[in-house]
């Protein structure tokens, strides 16, 4: 039996097309000659995660992502084909991770520890990593604030050192060096002036130590000699004292002796105080003489006359 060529064309485009599709998948990491087990997972974003994405665990690809679909939710359910051969524990977590800089995506299989294991179809708790932008964001806001704390601070020293600020600078600290000087110079005088009046100083307190053991040697002797001062004292001011009250005590009775001569009529204030003649008289007396002043004040050439002497005629 003859095979036309058209047949034969036909038969190797076939098994053309079937190579290439195994070497594909091949290529992929897809083993297209062993069966394999499905599992779904449901993300909320699946940025940069296509279908035929792989599937790792631990650097190792077990499978690819088959197919994404969008739930009534606005959730994605991503079906995940993995080989039957590979044990998943039930707690397994499914995670959306980035595999480059420029934004590929893969999942990455986060095994659990349960001893169960997973069954073909069931859902496996899923997870997304943050993207690189989004873990420096955090840095970058961190970097934005010290860059601004940098500013700050290169401005201040800007302002700090300008020229007339390192004159100022300058000036104090040569006023600084001065007053060191000073300070230096001073405490030498005055430890010039400690030295030589160190001797003196110790004479003055051995003199001092000297008083202070003679007073305390004569200590009975000075308090001997303060007894008799005060007794001397208080019998002065006693003597003092009783003469005071007898020089009252004379004065007193003289008084009264004065007193009682004067109330009996005796001596001039007496009879003036206890004569009623007398009284009257010197009244009538004082009344004359006072008339008389006013007549002569009155018609004094009553009392006085003039004797007008022609001195121009013979």
């Amino acid at each position: 039996m003859k095979i036309a060529n058209e047949t034969k064309i036909g038969i190797l485009a076939v098994v053309a097309i079937a190579i290439l599709i195994i070497g594909y998948n091949f290529l992929k990491g897809n083993d297209v000659f062993s069966s394999s087990q499905q599992f779904y997972a449901i993300y909320e974003r699946v940025d940069g995660l296509t279908a035929t994405k792989p599937i790792y665990v631990n650097g190792f690809q077990v499978g690819r992502v088959s197919k994404l679909e969008l739930l009534p939710s606005n959730q994605i359910r991503a079906t995940l084909e993995v080989n039957k051969d590979i044990p998943i524990p039930a707690n397994t977590v499914a995670e959306i991770q980035s595999t480059d800089l420029l934004g590929s995506k893969a999942i990455y299989f986060v095994l659990g520890d349960s001893r169960q294991m997973a069954r073909d179809g069931d859902t496996l708790a899923s997870n997304v990593e943050k993207s690189l932008a989004e873990s420096v964001n955090p840095v970058k806001d961190k970097a934005v604030v010290m860059l601004d704390k940098i500013d700050s601070i290169l401005t201040a020293l800007n302002a700090i050192m300008n020229p007339q600020f390192q004159e100022n600078i300058h000036q104090s600290l040569v006023s600084i060096n001065n007053t060191l000087r000073s300070l230096e110079s001073t405490s030498k005088k005055v430890d010039h002036i400690v030295g030589s009046g160190a001797q003196r100083l110790q004479n003055i307190l051995a003199n001092v130590e000297s008083i202070s053991k003679n007073l305390r040697d004569n200590n009975e002797q000075i308090t001997g000699i303060l007894a008799n001062i005060e007794k001397v004292t208080d019998q002065a001011a006693a003597a003092n004292l009783q003469e005071t009250l007898t020089n009252a005590n004379q004065a007193t009775e003289q008084l009264a002796a004065l007193m009682e001569k004067i109330q009996k009529g005796e001596g001039s204030l007496g009879a003036l105080l206890n004569d009623d003649g007398l009284y009257d008289n010197l009244n009538n007396s004082a009344e004359n003489l006072d008339k008389l002043m006013i007549d002569l004040r009155e018609n004094p050439k009553r009392y006085v006359r003039f004797s007008l002497i022609d001195f121009g005629g013979n």
